[in-house]
């Protein structure tokens, strides 16, 4: 795998640069930081979905490590390194944890270093690609993961980037491709508790960045996880599942919805 480093243009905004800075990172270019100010603007909840996602992810993993005993996780649409990154998470808890992250983000790519740091037991590994390209995914993701074991698929925040005809059927395509016994987690942007500032949100980004993206119903987003059964208490604000009242102020209200299932 080459991490040759992509030349970055740093006066157009771009959408893990502007996720991270949410995040609280210091990966990111002034005009990330302007145009993730003026969505802020448009849309004060972005940063709590921005940190209720990244909640669930450790969440999520961490209930498929400890009680599921997943040991192989397969996390597309990675994003910028931040903190509790999957690996981290995973094999903290069993350090023979395997991961394997997918993005296309020149931004990540750079910073792909970071990720493929692991336990002398376990592995990690990059692979350069899109969600819209499954069949690479599946391709590369084979060199590092036995794919006769049972999988973790992490699709989180990334299938809004893509149109629903391509995004339905290549995560179908990574679903079909995993073993009886593997897992889905999977949350993504809805409009159901601030929806005027959610479609503005989406229209600023829309306009500002190279990675547009789409707001979709939760009856929507149920739709994949077709084939897999979902785990209590099934797709809800990410705030919610399995978290600690306590945690998080008692407040669920994010717009991310998301879910783990269990292939059947």
């Amino acid at each position: 795998m080459s991490l040759d480093r992509p030349l970055i243009n740093s006066h157009v905004p771009h959408s893990a640069r502007i996720w991270n800075y949410w995040l609280g990172g210091k990966d990111c270019y002034e005009i990330d930081r302007q145009v993730g100010d003026q969505i802020r603007e448009l849309n004060p909840e972005i940063v709590d979905i921005a940190r209720a996602q990244r909640a669930f992810l450790k969440r999520a993993v961490t209930h498929l490590t400890t009680e599921a005993g997943i040991r192989q996780f397969l996390d597309v649409g990675t994003g910028l390194p931040t903190f509790d990154n999957t690996h981290e998470v995973a094999q903290r808890i069993a350090p023979e944890a395997r991961i394997v992250y997918v993005d296309h983000d020149p931004v990540v790519l750079q910073h792909a270093h970071t990720l493929l740091t692991s336990t002398s037991e376990g592995a990690t590994a990059y692979i350069d690609a899109d969600l819209r390209q499954p069949e690479t995914i599946l391709s590369g993701a084979g060199n590092t993961l036995d794919f006769d074991r049972p999988v973790a698929l992490m699709l989180l925040g990334i299938a809004a980037h893509v149109p629903d005809e391509i995004a339905y059927a290549a995560v179908e395509r990574l679903k079909d491709a995993l073993p009886v016994g593997s897992y889905l987690v999977f949350c993504d942007s809805t409009e159901v508790f601030h929806p005027v500032e959610m479609r503005a949100m989406v229209q600023r980004w829309n306009e500002a960045s190279d990675n547009p993206r789409v707001n979709r119903t939760p009856e929507q987003l149920t739709g994949f996880f077709e084939g897999f059964e979902l785990l209590e208490p099934g797709l809800v604000p990410v705030a919610e599942w399995r978290a600690d009242p306590a945690a998080t102020g008692g407040r669920g209200d994010v717009d991310s919805f998301g879910g783990v299932a269990r292939k059947v």
